[in-house]
């Protein structure tokens, strides 16, 4: 009986340490087990990637006339729900001549689903975004930045990269909750080739909002330019 106990507990204690293991895993930002995962670009030049997730949604004219303003051009991974929701909103952003990236249909965590669901929801999502009338590249980025083995054997089959990033003030709620903040931090941690991770789709993240014009005037200070993910990452 003590060696079915004893046999038990090691199973037990293997299972968790692989289930520690593979979530690690999902939400690295340095490995996955197939294709390209991109972080920021390699350039030594002084280049960055202002990229905003979620949406689009009545928000959209908000930030479209931070970056009018600025005469920057960002690139906004969208969900294929929210295209379709906000379809008039969606055509704005490409109508600006800002580049959509595909955040999935649902933005449910891509981790531990079907091949057919993977599948699902990136070509429904690529499909609205093309109605939009959006010609150039699709980029990917999960939702959370969630991946495993599915989704990435899914985009190297379609010779497509992970887009994650490298610079996410929201991530400390005490940054978070001050656009002053966000803009500092942004301000510290960037490199050049960095990708800069922001929400501003919804109200819950003024701030975030509020720190877009602040994170340009900074940088640009700094001698950065601002150009599409894709223009940035070959």
């Amino acid at each position: 009986m003590k060696k079915i106990i004893l046999y038990i507990m090691i199973m037990l204690i293997i299972l968790i340490a692989a289930a520690y293991t593979l979530f690690k895993i999902s939400s690295s930002r340095d490995f996955q087990f197939y294709g390209g995962l991109v972080t920021k670009a390699e350039t030594t030049e002084k280049v960055v990637a202002l990229t905003f997730d979620d949406g689009p949604t009545d928000n959209t004219d908000e930030i479209l006339s931070i970056l009018k303003e600025e005469d920057v051009k960002a690139t906004f991974f969208v969900t294929g729900r929210e295209v379709q929701e906000n379809f008039e909103e969606a055509q704005k952003l490409v109508a600006a001549g800002h580049e959509l990236g595909n955040h999935s249909y649902s933005h449910k965590r891509m981790v531990l689903k079907t091949p057919s669901f993977i599948k699902e929801e990136i070509e429904q999502t690529d499909e609205l975004i093309r109605k939009t009338g959006y010609e150039g590249t699709i980029q990917f980025r999960p939702p959370y930045g969630k991946k495993l083995i599915g989704l990435p054997r899914y985009l190297d089959k379609h010779n497509r990269k992970t887009i994650l990033w490298d610079i996410e003030p929201e991530t400390f709620p005490e940054i978070a909750a001050d656009s002053e903040n966000i803009v500092k931090h942004v301000n510290d941690n960037v490199q050049p080739g960095s990708i800069i991770l922001l929400h501003v789709m919804y109200d819950s993240r003024e701030e975030s909002m509020k720190s877009v014009k602040g994170i340009i005037t900074d940088l640009k200070a700094k001698g950065y330019t601002f150009k599409t993910v894709s223009e940035i990452v070959k």
